[in-house]
């Protein structure tokens, strides 16, 4: 856990924008609060999954995670705005599409859970007017990456915090991660401090619980992220795992917001490790992979290519990988867990399944059967 730093030429010159988007946020969500500004309710359960900052901290984990809590007993549709996506309007996802037209997290989500309707569109309430229209059986709808998208007053909020970058010492943007006030964070339901260490201690509990300010309606939990099996982005790669990994370097190839832990659980579990970095959501062209392609030829021994899970998807369909190289290509599928005992865990995931229960009655199919 870091706390925020700012030099003083970055904070003298940012500081006043970063007061003029507070304000901006700030006079907006007075607005809405208010009911100057109208957000629209569903007679469906709505539930939101977003951060208050930017980038990294887990959205499209946590989303897999309720996925995983409501699929089997209710009909569940995932609802995205499509980041990087270079299509427009109201699309379903397929498991077979190329990321372009989706986004990279949506697709990554389909894929795993193919039986779960998920659309993305940059208008949320058309998007969800859609999908009713569509799959009139629904029975819950899991909104991605939107507790700052106002318009629609999901039942559940979900908002998660990342445990490396604290929101108490943090400053709005562009000073700062924070997309809005850290005292918004009274809109959400459920707390969640995520990337933690597996052994978070009590006291770094106690002092993260006070520094969010949980109130009484609130309930706080915190999760780390577990890596799985190692499995190959194209069919031809040989059989590997954990304990093959030990014998070879590594080429580390992210795409991803912070890749910090990721890159040290592979050097942890190999010969060594070249880090080879990009953006968040780069799209990798032809340039880029030569790039990889040269990098890796100049790692010696033993050797393969481990990128993220998200990573994988936007290079499964590249045009410009060679298919010499291809067998050497692997990803790391993650979930995460949480750090408590069952109790606590069985508390956490009734709060979840009971608003969807609970409010199943508002369900125009249930309606009708009634």
């Amino acid at each position: 856990m870091s706390s925020r730093k700012v030099g003083f030429f970055r904070f003298v010159t940012l500081w006043p924008l970063s007061l003029i988007y507070k304000f901006i946020g700030d006079v907006r969500n007075f607005m809405y609060e208010n009911h100057i500004l109208k957000s629209k309710e569903y007679d469906l359960p709505i539930i939101s999954v977003g951060n208050i900052s930017v980038g990294g901290t887990g959205k499209t984990p946590h989303v897999e995670y309720v996925l995983r809590l409501l699929k089997d007993d209710y009909k569940a549709a995932v609802l995205s705005r499509g980041y990087k996506r270079k299509t427009k309007g109201f699309r379903i996802v397929e498991a077979d599409d190329d990321y372009t037209l989706c986004g990279d997290e949506p697709l990554q989500v389909k894929r795993k859970f193919n039986d779960v309707v998920f659309a993305v569109c940059e208008n949320r309430n058309k998007g969800v007017e859609k999908l009713r229209e569509l799959y009139p059986d629904l029975n819950v709808i899991i909104l991605d990456d939107a507790f700052q998208h106002r318009k629609i007053n999901p039942g559940l909020h979900v908002l998660l915090i990342n445990y490396n970058y604290p929101i108490a010492t943090d400053y709005v943007m562009p000073l700062g991660r924070l997309r809005e006030s850290r005292f918004n964070v009274h809109r959400a339901h459920l707390l969640v401090y995520t990337n933690c260490p597996s052994k978070l201690t009590p006291m770094d509990r106690r002092i993260l619980t006070k520094e969010v300010g949980v109130l009484p309606y609130q309930h706080l939990s915190f999760t780390t992220v577990e890596y799985e099996d190692i499995k190959p982005i194209f069919g031809n790669s040989k059989k590997m795992n954990y304990e093959k990994m030990k014998d070879c370097n590594v080429l580390a190839v992210t795409g991803i917001a912070h890749p910090e832990n990721f890159v040290e659980m592979l050097m942890q579990k190999s010969r060594g490790v070249v880090h080879l970095p990009f953006s968040d959501h780069h799209n990798f062209s032809a340039a880029d992979i030569a790039k990889i392609s040269k990098a890796f030829a100049e790692i010696s021994g033993p050797k393969m290519i481990v990128v993220t899970e998200k990573d994988a998807v936007r290079l499964r369909t590249s045009k410009f990988i060679d298919d010499g190289m291809k067998p050497y290509m692997f990803y790391v599928p993650i979930r995460v867990e949480l750090l408590c005992d069952e109790e606590e865990k069985k508390q956490f995931n009734n709060q979840i399944i009971s608003y969807v229960r609970n409010n199943k009655r508002y369900n125009k199919l249930y309606n009708n059967s009634l």
